[in-house]
């Protein structure tokens, strides 16, 4: 039995397939809602047990998060979002280390062979799953960023049209050529915003596929090492695994989170710009 790129099909649901992985998904966030439920059930005022380690927890990835943002309103903020991403990436990851998992499945016709189908294979070995994420983050990101700065001043930042009007209005007003400079420089950083426009793209490429490729190397890995010695052998590099597993959620979640607070960060410049309006308002004023 080899471990195919994609995730294995089980059975579909109308034309939508189920696959292992997905499967794999839906009892992570299974376990979600039941550990959500049980914690909100037995809430109390004075937090002890499980909740007191839960706030512990809170509180410590805020703090975490106040190291990239400088901001704890922006760090409560995306708090849902990569305190979600975290968890659910790790225990996904995790999963595919059970004692067992690869053993029970359901026999199937791979590429016209009988093979036995795992029903449980970790969701980000597909790198359905991981390029959803990616998108996900990086759309999330683009949505914080327009809700903080507005639709106008956010995307101002790639397609810098305001820069290009005040240059032309510069050369209109006052033919120059400090403003045939300025309308130069304008133009120049309009093809930057379009090459960051791309660089939005690979972000959620280089999300996908560093997840992808280190959680699906290690099924490999380990399934290369169990078919050599099923007890011993796999024992360390399963230990590793585990380390793996937590590396790839922290990096996940941190480049998400450096991704939301660069886009509702204002754009260079903005606050010397308004500076300079407010001091030329001040000039007129009193002139």
């Amino acid at each position: 039995m080899s471990v195919p790129v994609a995730a294995e099909k089980l059975t579909t649901i109308g034309t939508l397939p189920v696959t292992n992985a997905l499967v794999t998904a839906w009892i992570v966030v299974a376990l979600f809602l039941v550990f959500a439920f049980l914690l909100s059930r037995n809430r109390r005022e004075v937090p002890r047990g499980i909740q007191n380690a839960f706030e512990a927890f809170t509180e410590y990835a805020l703090n975490f998060m106040d190291q990239v943002t400088h901001d704890r309103a922006r760090s409560r903020k995306f708090l849902p979002i990569v305190g979600t991403l975290f968890p659910l990436i790790l225990v996904s990851n995790w999963m595919g280390l059970l004692p067992g998992v690869s053993t029970i499945g359901i026999w199937g016709l791979v590429h016209g062979e009988k093979e036995l189908i795992p029903l449980i294979r970790p969701a980000m070995s597909d790198l359905n799953m991981t390029l959803a994420l990616g998108i996900s983050s990086v759309v999330i990101s683009h949505i914080f960023g327009i809700m903080t700065l507005g639709v106008l001043k956010h995307w101002g930042k790639f397609i810098q049209i305001e820069g290009i009007a005040r240059a032309l209005f510069a050369i209109i007003k006052k033919p120059s050529g400090a403003a045939a400079m300025g309308l130069f420089t304008a133009l120049i950083e309009l093809g930057v915003g379009f090459i960051e426009l791309i660089s939005e793209a690979a972000k959620m490429i280089s999300l996908s596929l560093r997840l992808f490729g280190n959680i699906f190397a290690g099924e490999v890995l380990l399934h290369v090492l169990s078919s050599l010695m099923a007890w011993l052998m796999p024992t360390p590099f399963m230990f590793m695994e585990l380390i793996v597993g937590i590396v790839q959620a922290l990096v996940f979640s941190m480049l998400t989170l450096v991704y939301l607070t660069l886009a509702t960060e204002k754009p260079h410049g903005s606050e010397h710009a308004e500076q300079a309006i407010g001091h030329s308002d001040a000039v007129h004023a009193t002139g």
